[in-house]
């Protein structure tokens, strides 16, 4: 699913316009990712959880040359899916 048939669906369920839709869209997205840069954690119950943890650095191997390389510690964005919506999936 693209982003824009996301808003055709939120629109057709919500009985929304698409505009109305996309800036809905548009702002949960903003309002999650404004959440997870201050460290803080996102949960829409029965759907899942947002959060961000650090990944420690480590070594890796280059599969073209075979050398080793580091790679560093960094940030990322962790999904734990809701048990409503894990059970729709099944």
């Amino acid at each position: 699913m693209t982003k824009g048939s996301l808003v055709d669906a939120m629109a057709k369920h919500a009985g929304i316009s698409k505009a109305a839709a996309t800036k809905a869209l548009n702002a949960m997205i903003e309002a999650v990712s404004v959440t997870l840069k201050k460290g803080g954690k996102v949960t829409l119950p029965g759907f899942g959880t947002w959060k961000v943890v650090s990944r420690k650095a480590r070594n890796g191997v280059n599969p073209r040359t075979g050398s080793t390389l580091k790679i560093p510690a960094r940030k990322v964005v962790r999904w734990r899916t809701g048990k409503s919506l894990a059970e729709k999936v099944k």
